[in-house]
């Protein structure tokens, strides 16, 4: 795993993006040397063209989640992913040579380019994939301990093909005959951890131990750290597995001495710079969006264009959030404040659209310029449930800490939720951002968002 952004990613997938960029720049250059022979002419300025093309098939991979292994169900899967991608960068780089023709390599161009970066891409992809299903390139580790968090790990890796660990066995003086539900074999107590790492090939301890006073076994691991096994504390290498927390099984002494949560006072002012800027220039790009959404709410059903309801936000403080208005009026007249259920009778016919590409959103940025919210944090609660969280779940008064935000890391990583235990998942999500939030971070965000709308994933 790297720390990017403030964000973890497996090196594997840091190289599968730039060896796939070189990839496609070798297409790029094998499709032009069709039209131009030799070296020299043609060629001079193909370079800073081909940059171009590089950076727009990236995005669109990456917005049709195709550099997500683990979330590809199969083969077929995969080639529609590839198709969807290639395709999405053919329709804007074609946009973009409508307005910048001098930009095109050569006419014909992409009849070579688009059936070569397919064929390559196709077999070098499934190439890829038997590789890491075959897990030779995984690091072993062993999990030690007897939580909850050592389960999760567990099922995590063995979800995810593309994390690059496998765990070779459990070290564990818990009750055996729960490790049932995991492919990962028990293989010893805690006594002679080092020789058994060592015999297995592991380089690799994760601890995952419910107390440690008392059952911690301090002279085997400090054994196996002077022999150069790295031994790492469970929480920390869930959260780089994963992208978040485990709230449910989070010791506060880890909390407090983690590192992250910072918060000075330059990163709050480049912060509000970047809500200002980023709301006044989307504002007036969506404004023709705007005044259309709010002629159609008008037209479609009876009652106001704008939606106003309040909202908690930084300290608890309530404020107004604005919405356009997607449910008939009085939704909750009867029933009182429940949340959102798929295929909810009280949304309209516009209203269906505008939350299924989040347009309903879009008045919020009224919001972040008058600094009730920020373009990115955890998204907003009304006081109901936030009374009714606060009781059940660990740490959730930690989401106040900061603005809430019109997307967030919850939002890009998890779908909406109507329960509590969907709420306990966003506020895993809600935290690790919390913890660990920047401005670049703010950006990965932000492209997420962007892949998330397109496909109109997770809406309510």
């Amino acid at each position: 795993m790297i720390l990017l952004f403030r964000n973890y990613y497996t090196i594997r997938n840091s190289f599968l993006i730039v060896l796939e960029s070189l990839l496609l720049y070798l297409c790029i250059i094998l499709s032009a040397s069709y039209f131009f022979k030799g070296v020299g002419g043609g060629y001079t300025s193909i370079h800073s063209k081909a940059v171009c093309i590089v950076a727009v098939c990236v995005i669109c991979l990456y917005c049709n989640n195709a550099y997500c292994i683990k979330d590809t169900r199969g083969y077929v899967d995969l080639t529609i992913k590839l198709l969807q991608s290639f395709g999405s960068a053919l329709i804007f780089l074609s946009l973009f040579y409508l307005i910048f023709s001098e930009a095109i390599i050569i006419k014909g161009f992409f009849f070579i380019f688009i059936p070569l970066v397919l064929a390559l891409f196709s077999v070098w992809r499934f190439v890829y994939v038997f590789i890491l299903k075959s897990g030779v390139f995984n690091q072993n580790i062993f999990v030690l301990g007897d939580s909850t968090l050592l389960f999760e790990i567990c099922r995590e890796i063995e979800r995810a093909i593309d994390c690059g660990y496998c765990v070779k066995g459990i070290l564990t003086e818990g009750n055996i005959a729960e490790l049932k539900s995991l492919k990962s074999k028990y293989v010893g107590g805690y006594e002679g951890v080092a020789e058994t790492a060592a015999a297995f090939g592991v380089k690799r301890i994760v601890v995952a131990l419910n107390e440690k006073r008392g059952n911690f076994p301090v002279d085997e691991l400090l054994m196996c750290r002077v022999n150069g096994i790295d031994v790492i504390e469970g929480h920390t290498f869930y959260e780089m597995l994963t992208g978040k927390f485990l709230v449910s099984s989070i010791n506060p002494s880890w909390l407090i001495f983690s590192n992250g949560f910072r918060k000075s006072r330059l990163r709050n002012i480049l912060k509000r710079i970047e809500d200002i800027v980023a709301s006044v220039v989307l504002l007036t790009l969506f404004s023709p969006v705007i005044l259309a959404v709010a002629i159609l709410i008008k037209l479609d059903s009876k009652g106001p264009v704008m939606f106003c309801q309040e909202r908690l936000g930084l300290h608890q403080k309530g404020y107004n959030l604005y919405k356009f208005r997607s449910m008939v009026v009085d939704a909750e007249k009867d029933s009182g404040p429940v949340w959102a259920k798929k295929n909810d009778a009280r949304v309209t016919r516009i209203g269906s659209f505008i939350r299924k590409w989040r347009i309903d959103e879009l008045p919020q940025l009224f919001n972040v310029l008058k600094g009730d919210m920020s373009l990115v944090g955890p998204r907003p609660e009304r006081a109901h449930f936030v009374r009714q969280l606060e009781v059940v779940l660990p740490y959730y008064s930690e989401r106040f800490t900061v603005r809430p935000g019109v997307t967030g890391w919850a939002q890009v990583r998890y779908e909406y939720g109507d329960s509590v235990e969907d709420a306990m998942e966003k506020l895993n999500y809600d935290l690790f951002y919390i913890k660990n939030m920047s401005i670049l971070m703010d950006i990965v965000i932000a492209f997420r968002t962007v892949r998330t709308v397109l496909f109109g994933v997770g809406a309510r």
